[in-house]
């Protein structure tokens, strides 16, 4: 009869803890795609407002259409920027979601290493016990067979 694994609840662990680390790492992955997605379409809507504005100056505007163009873009400028700073704050958290998988599906495997040594070990030691087993009744069956050969004779 095989021995249970001790660390065996610490293998299921490791495993929770990759799934999840698994899954947050999906959710940042999907964060940083959005933040890019949103920073892309800023800096689009961004040169076709200047594209309309570089028109319009050609044209001809009033100076209060002019300074609502200029205040409408430093407005755009400065969400463009903050847009910036989130997607680099996805970026580091994509890093450290990545770092933190790694991490957990390094114990992972080592666990699962342990666990499969264990069951590798419990393997051999239960072929030897059968070989004793074997060796024993083979022993004995030899035995019996030379006694009752003495006692034929």
């Amino acid at each position: 009869m095989t021995k249970t694994f001790t660390l065996q609840p610490l293998v299921q662990l490791a495993h929770q803890k990759n799934d999840a680390a698994t899954r947050k790492f999906g959710q940042l992955n999907q964060q940083q795609q959005v933040a890019l997605a949103k920073l892309d379409t800023l800096l689009q809507y961004r040169k076709d407002y200047q594209a309309r504005f570089q028109e319009a100056v050609r044209t001809g505007m009033s100076q209060s259409d002019l300074s609502n163009f200029q205040n409408f873009m430093q407005r755009l400028d400065e969400a463009i920027t903050q847009q910036e700073k989130a997607v680099e704050q996805a970026h580091s958290s994509v890093q450290v979601g990545r770092n933190e998988l790694e991490d957990t599906q390094r114990r992972m495997k080592s666990f699962d290493t342990l666990a499969q040594r264990h069951v590798e070990n419990e393997k051999k030691l239960e072929a030897k016990s059968e070989q004793r087993l074997q060796d024993e009744h083979t022993g004995r069956h030899a035995a019996f067979k030379a006694a009752s050969a003495q006692s034929e004779n």
